[in-house]
């Protein structure tokens, strides 16, 4: 009896360090990795879709602007001191708002940086955008934050955040 329980004891142990799988994060993404790492690639694929933001923005191309948010329900906002707003009221806004710009006369994001976390990223810039409304034209001065998930259809929006540079 004595043996068959060491025998059992033994292969259960086997069996469990056999079908035990190395905890990928702790193999592959330590939170060093995320925070020390560049991720370069995806820092350019992320710059790529700021450009493609910016681009629809100037083609006057709503539907492309909004493809590019992961709307649902852990989208927010946040601009001009206003509460925390969500992807509906971030949509309505954005296609009046920007559907409206007649001329884009300038659209430059000044002390951009990126930094990515692996398939999260994080996009900061002060705004310099020169934007034409019929014959009004409005400056822009902000700070931005535009926060990215990688997605299997790309790099989405999921935050916002716009306030005064002063």
């Amino acid at each position: 009896m004595k043996k068959i329980l060491i025998y059992s004891i033994v292969l259960f142990t086997v069996f469990v360090f056999v079908s035990c799988e190395d905890d990928p994060v702790s193999t592959t993404t330590t939170p060093s990795n995320l925070i020390d790492d560049e991720f370069p690639e995806a820092k350019q694929e992320v710059m790529e879709t700021f450009g493609a933001i910016a681009q629809s923005i100037k083609d006057g191309d709503m539907d492309k602007l909004i493809s590019y948010h992961a709307y649902g329900p852990k989208f927010t906002e946040f601009k001009d001191g206003l509460p925390r707003n969500g992807g509906v009221d971030n949509e309505a806004y954005e296609r009046q708002l920007f559907g409206s710009v007649t001329e884009v006369v300038a659209f430059n994001a000044n002390d951009l940086q990126i930094a990515v976390y692996g398939d999260v990223a994080n996009l900061t810039f002060h705004s310099d955008f020169q934007l034409k409304f019929g014959e009004d034209l409005v400056v822009v001065n902000n700070q931005i934050t535009l926060l990215f998930v990688k997605t299997d259809d790309g790099w989405k929006l999921v935050h916002e955040h716009h306030s005064p540079l002063n």
